[in-house]
């Protein structure tokens, strides 16, 4: 074997395969451009094509490039969304084809239609009334006909609702000026602002109440909505509770007197609430002190609950503004509601342990019994109200009541009733009289 002419052969193949300084900076500068797009999100590996972008960084306040851009995309595919609803002429045509497809037998005076026709209706309404026209939709409307088929009112009703529904939401999210989804108590002021002129019963308010109007109406939204006071409520909570819908009822220029009296948005509600508040303050200054809130409702307020308010509450030098004393005047008008009870909660939980035990409801009774010796009455053995509580409430630990206690036993408005207010009190220790008086007739009141 030739070692020699072996070697000169193994060193010339060696020197084919090498690469030149050149190519190697080629491929050098392939890699960098590969790597550094994929880490820029531009092509992406395999392993990543299953994992969706779930973060868009929203633009700082200097970026104004940005954020001009960004509102007017929103704008843009806001206007997009709604060119896409049902307009007045469209609703019309679909109740015309709808009309025109009635399925027989007519049972009573509902017209029905069953599921061929219906999607004959849908395949010549258009491609806006699609989504509406689908089995899925068709069997939540079917109710207990032995033909099959579903009330065309019941169902153009749900129709209106659906467009209803996307056409609030995009007003809405036009004042979103986050674009998050939500709305901050600025953008829902602005919102009733200007939703103001649009509402018939609200003609006869002036503009100079307009600013209290629209703190009214705002803080039901955000004391029922907001529980954790973050400032801001998801606009779908928003739609999926009714006080958008009482807010609108009044566009009815025929709204009953009882129908306005019962709704807190409507200009009576609103001026009693406000009325009151301005009579309460007896020194003028636009604030509420300790002793002027006492007079609140009948007056038979504890101290005891009256200090915990102004211990807990916003106050300014001690003193109650407007808007917290709209969420006293809506926590104890709507006792029942978990909102209400997790407010009053807060305020006997006067260790802050989360819970209520026999020192905290002691503490509040002794104010009650206080109130009933001035009153000539005989106070009642806490021994016996406390007995009666853990018997109405049932709390999962017998030695003390959580919220979730109060708002499960469905007796959560008594309790505080009976803790906070000596009124309250009377009226459950009395229920049994109450309940016979109520039964009698005027006559037999008369007789005795």
């Amino acid at each position: 074997m030739d070692w020699k002419k072996s070697l000169k052969n193994k060193l010339e193949k060696d020197n084919r395969g090498r690469k030149s300084e050149e190519e190697m900076k080629d491929e050098e500068m392939a890699m960098f451009t590969k790597f550094y797009t994929e880490w820029k999100g531009g092509q992406k590996g395999p392993n990543s094509q299953s994992i969706p972008r779930f973060y868009y960084r929203l633009p700082a306040e200097d970026e104004v490039l940005q954020q001009k851009l960004r509102e007017e995309s929103r704008a843009v595919f806001l206007q997009r969304k709604s060119r896409e609803l049902l307009d007045n002429e469209e609703l019309q045509n679909l109740w015309f084809l709808l009309d025109k497809h009635q399925s027989p037998p007519m049972t009573g005076e509902e017209a029905m239609i069953n599921y061929t026709n219906f999607q004959i209706v849908g395949e010549k309404a258009g491609p806006k009334c699609k989504p509406f026209f689908t089995a899925k939709v068709f069997s939540k409307l079917i109710h207990n006909d032995p033909y099959g088929r579903i009330s065309i009112m019941q169902f153009f009703n749900y129709v209106m609702r659906k467009v209803w529904l996307h056409q609030t939401r995009i007003g809405l999210s036009l004042y979103d000026v986050a674009g998050q989804g939500y709305l901050r108590e600025s953008d829902l002021e602005n919102y009733i602002l200007e939703l103001i002129p649009t509402l018939p019963q609200l003609d006869g308010l002036e503009k100079s109440f307009y600013s209290f109007y629209v703190c009214t109406a705002v803080r039901k939204f955000f004391f029922f909505l907001d529980p954790l006071r973050t400032g801001k409520i998801k606009i779908q909570d928003i739609l999926a509770c009714s006080f958008l819908d009482d807010l609108l009822e009044l566009r009815d220029e025929e709204l009953s007197k009882e129908s306005q009296e019962s709704n807190w948005f409507s200009a009576p509600s609103a001026l009693r609430v406000y009325g009151q508040y301005l009579n309460l303050d007896k020194d003028h200054n636009g604030m509420l002190s300790k002793e002027e809130l006492s007079r609140y409702g009948t007056g038979t307020l504890t101290s005891v609950f009256l200090d915990r308010v102004f211990q807990e509450c916003l106050t300014y030098d001690g003193e109650m503004d407007y808007k917290t004393y709209l969420d006293f005047v809506l926590a104890l008008e709507n006792r029942k509601e978990p909102a209400a009870l997790q407010y009053i909660f807060k305020l006997l939980d006067i260790e802050n342990k989360g819970s209520l035990n026999v020192f905290s409801l002691n503490y509040f009774f002794r104010a009650i019994q206080e109130q009933m010796k001035i009153h000539g009455q005989d106070p009642v053995s806490f021994q016996d109200v406390k007995d009666e509580i853990f018997d109405m409430v049932k709390p999962k630990d017998p030695l003390r009541i959580s919220l979730q206690d109060l708002i499960q036993s469905s007796q959560g408005d008594t309790v505080c009733s009976i803790l906070i207010d000596l009124n309250g009190f009377w009226t459950y220790e009395n229920r049994e009289v109450l309940v016979a008086t109520d039964g009698e007739s005027p006559a037999d009141i008369e007789d005795t």
